[in-house]
């Protein structure tokens, strides 16, 4: 469970200048950005509590929690009254069994998150899904038209560059992180379908061509007053055309990906 304050968690939302590590229970990760780490600990969270600190914070609550709402789909989420309210008791109860292995299914970099498609306070969604790699250096210059007006985007690419790889898609603020996180299921390769979630597995065989395998884009951005037709218009001319499909394999690794290798994305 998860309590926070509106304004704090704005505020950190937007802090890309920082860095923090967070506690696991047993050591400290990586280091993430300030908005990375605020946006991961709602996503992770089975319940959120959105506390407003006076009478004049609950319009605000009211539009974090919508917000939330969207980062997390799963998630109870809570508007509570400040000062010393108690705690709802609809949060209060044992942890169901079997949690452990719902929580570690999260983390897998294929599973993209759900979030509902109804707007709320200007809050709302866009998912985009594709078939085909996307050439890097186009996604690079489709990146402003993407970004604008994107409070959260969370996801995975199939970037021709690098066809093997799943490369995670991780934005908050104004910091986008795309990071070689995974390899693609074969279908040979039974010792990686074993080691993958239910979850992944049952995606995978909804997914599966007979020649891409599991190899998609799925990307979902959150955030306020979103031009849902400029952005799916940019990704949609990042993919590969006809004819750069045609090249195969061999012919997409010779693409550069300034994304990747070590070039700050923002």
């Amino acid at each position: 469970m998860v309590g926070l304050d509106p304004a704090t968690f704005m505020a950190d939302l937007g802090c890309v200048h920082r860095s923090v590590r967070l506690w696991n229970g047993r050591d400290l990760g990586e280091r993430l950005t300030t908005a990375e780490a605020a946006a991961r600990q709602v996503e992770s969270a089975d319940a959120v509590v959105v506390r407003a600190m006076s009478a004049g914070d609950g319009r605000k609550a009211s539009g974090v929690a919508a917000l939330i709402g969207h980062l997390n789909g799963e998630a109870l989420v809570v508007t509570s009254p400040g000062g010393d309210a108690p705690t709802p008791a609809s949060l209060a109860g044992a942890v169901p069994s079997g949690t452990a292995h719902a929580w570690q299914a999260r983390l897998e970099p294929v599973l993209a998150p759900r979030s509902p498609r109804v707007s709320r306070h200007g809050v709302e969604s866009v998912l985009w899904r594709a078939r085909r790699p996307l050439h890097p250096g186009r996604l690079a210059d489709a990146l402003d038209a993407v970004m604008h007006g994107v409070v959260r985007g969370r996801g995975h690419l199939w970037l021709c560059s690098s066809p093997d790889a799943v490369v995670t898609w991780h934005s908050a603020g104004a910091y986008l992180e795309l990071r070689e996180a995974d390899r693609w299921l074969e279908a040979h390769d039974t010792t990686a379908w074993e080691a993958a979630s239910p979850q992944r597995r049952t995606l995978a065989s909804w997914f599966w061509h007979d020649y891409y395998g599991e190899r998609r884009n799925e990307l979902l951005l959150t955030g306020t007053d979103l031009d849902e037709r400029r952005i799916r218009s940019a990704l949609d001319a990042a993919l590969l055309t006809d004819a750069e499909l045609a090249l195969g394999r061999d012919g997409w690794r010779t693409v550069p990906a300034p994304l990747l290798g070590g070039v700050d994305p923002r």
